[in-house]
């Protein structure tokens, strides 16, 4: 492929960083992330070796889901700052070499977009009411939902609207918060309208777009209950391809054709692929990869799945390990399950946190050694654990409440990041700002810092900046194949030409490394030929040019 080819598809081999907006860094000193913050750190991005930067939501919202709740999609949030620091920003990043990746949340609004309050205001039979889902209540009175669908986050999924007379009305549909209405996708004025959202970020320099729920847009109208061997009424419904087959057309209809990334989470590996099609979606995330247990029969059966499935379609893979809804991987990987789902977060689950550490560190060279894109969520090159003492009453995930109270939800991986010094806010906000973070950080992480970590041999940060140092100056990694390596049990070994080896040692006992001209990285000291245990390294072998 050449350079200029590569450059066209930089989705299919990139480092993509992924910024949440209000915990990345604070300029103005209220206490949460903002533009202004992140402009000031591209240097930092640029200075990783990341290619991209995936942006969470940046759109006005009230922030009942962290801006998943969004009521302009043209606009920028101003606790962030403003559309013309948006562009400048965009513009900076670009001059830096880095793309630009907007989050588009298509499956709802917020109840304080334009469109539901004129909803709202028309009462029944109001032609804003068919851009959503608004039905009447089962039982005489009306007084039940239209369905018993548990949401997304948990809890109901209707809520009933009380009509302008003060009477109660029809209930509207939310997978998830009340205050985040699902749109209608079968009316064809939201189709238009994403379509002109789409164009209106692209015209200005946005290079790719993360959709999220992209696999939710659509219901059976005909309203049935879940029922296990019946069709689902709105996972994954087959008219969705036809949605982003027209965002492809609109993606591809610019001189540098614009990225579709999906968050499609489906146990089915084929109905995950589906989206992956030529004329659908460029790439969408692993999660099959991210929720596996640190097990190496596991993780290579997650592997070959995934490049097996890929391949046929000729779609990219991505490899990720945490992002903004999961549990951080130094915490998730120092426990006795490994793995993740939302179903089995709980409190008070023992951790080992430099267990976890050392895996993170293995996970990290598996991750970015493996063939197509790579994901790196903020904090996760500083070796950031999950916070689970945040007091209750400054949580702010509504999964927290929706779930009873029993999962502590999303705020612990969402804690503003420490960039200096030996105290909170750790360089977070401005030193003279008199608002804390939004959320606490805790007192530990004043080793976690970035200015601590920099040039420290032996830390999480500088171990992803050489690895990602290596995976751009190694024509072996990045997009491509690999192929297997003969290795013990508990150990992943795998080639990939020319000249590259990555081996991964999950087992309990040392292992010795195959044969090799030289050790390019390890993620942590290496004696003689043996890899300890929870340990990866990487390897120049004889076919290297």
């Amino acid at each position: 492929m050449s350079t200029s080819e590569r450059r066209r598809r930089w989705w299919r081999d990139a480092v993509i960083y992924q910024v949440y907006p209000r915990s990345f860094a604070d300029d103005n000193g209220d206490g949460i992330g903002d533009i202004a913050g992140i402009r000031k750190r591209l240097g930092y991005l640029s200075g990783l070796g990341v290619d991209a930067i995936w942006f969470g939501p940046w759109y006005p919202s009230p922030m009942a889901d962290a801006g998943y709740d969004v009521s302009d999609f043209r606009a920028v949030e101003p606790v962030f700052g403003t559309l013309a620091e948006v562009e400048e920003l965009i513009a900076e990043a670009h001059g830096q070499g880095l793309r630009i990746i907007a989050d588009l949340v298509p499956n709802h609004c917020s109840d304080r977009h334009p469109w539901f309050q004129a909803a709202l205001a028309g009462g029944p039979g109001a032609p804003e009411r068919e851009l959503f889902w608004f039905r009447p209540g089962r039982g005489p009175d009306g007084d039940q939902p239209p369905t018993d669908w548990v949401g997304e986050f948990g809890g109901q999924t209707w809520t009933r609207t009380t009509n302008p007379d003060g009477t109660p009305g029809d209930w509207y549909l939310h997978l998830f918060a009340a205050e985040q209405p699902d749109f209608n996708w079968d009316h064809p004025r939201v189709r238009a309208e994403f379509e002109e959202i789409l164009r209106f970020w692209f015209d200005r320099g946005v290079d790719g777009i993360r959709i999220d729920s992209a696999a939710l847009l659509l219901k059976d109208a005909t309203l049935p209950e879940v029922m296990e061997g019946a069709p689902h009424p709105f996972h994954d419904l087959d008219g969705v391809h036809d949605i982003y087959r027209s965002w492809r057309r609109i993606a591809d209809s610019y001189p540098e054709p614009r990225a579709l990334i999906g968050e499609v989470w489906l146990p089915d590996r084929q109905r995950f692929t589906n989206y992956l099609r030529p004329d659908e979606l460029h790439t969408a995330f692993n999660f099959d990869f991210l929720t596996c247990a640190w097990d190496a029969a596991k993780l290579r059966e997650s592997i070959d799945g995934t490049l097996a499935e890929h391949a046929p379609i000729g779609a990219p893979a991505t490899w990720v390990l945490s992002n903004h809804d999961v549990t951080r991987v130094v915490t998730r990987y120092g426990r006795a399950d490994t793995t993740f789902s939302f179903a089995s977060k709980r409190e008070g689950t023992y951790t080992d946190l430099e267990l976890g550490t050392v895996r993170a560190r293995a996970a990290a060279l598996l991750s970015l050694s493996l063939p197509g894109a790579a994901y790196v969520y903020q904090g996760e090159e500083l070796g950031l654990w999950e916070v689970e003492d945040i007091p209750p009453a400054l949580r702010q995930d509504p999964m927290y409440p929706r779930s009873g109270f029993v999962d502590p939800g999303r705020d612990g991986c969402r804690v503003p990041l420490p960039w200096s010094g030996d105290t909170a806010p750790f360089g977070f906000s401005p030193d003279d700002a008199s608002t804390s973070p939004w959320l606490p950080q805790p007192a530990a992480w004043k080793d976690q810092t970035v200015q601590a970590q920099t040039d420290d041999p032996h830390s999480m940060l500088e171990l992803y900046r050489e690895a990602i140092r290596i995976r751009r100056s190694l024509p072996a990694l990045g997009d491509g194949t690999l192929r297997w390596l003969p290795a013990p049990d508990g150990v992943l070994a795998f080639a990939r030409d020319p000249g590259f080896a990555c081996v991964v040692n999950l087992s309990e006992a040392p292992v010795e490394l195959p044969p090799h001209q030289s050790r390019l990285l390890a993620s942590r000291p290496v004696d003689g030929d043996l890899l300890p245990s929870d340990t990866a390294v990487w390897l120049r072998t004889a076919d290297a040019s």
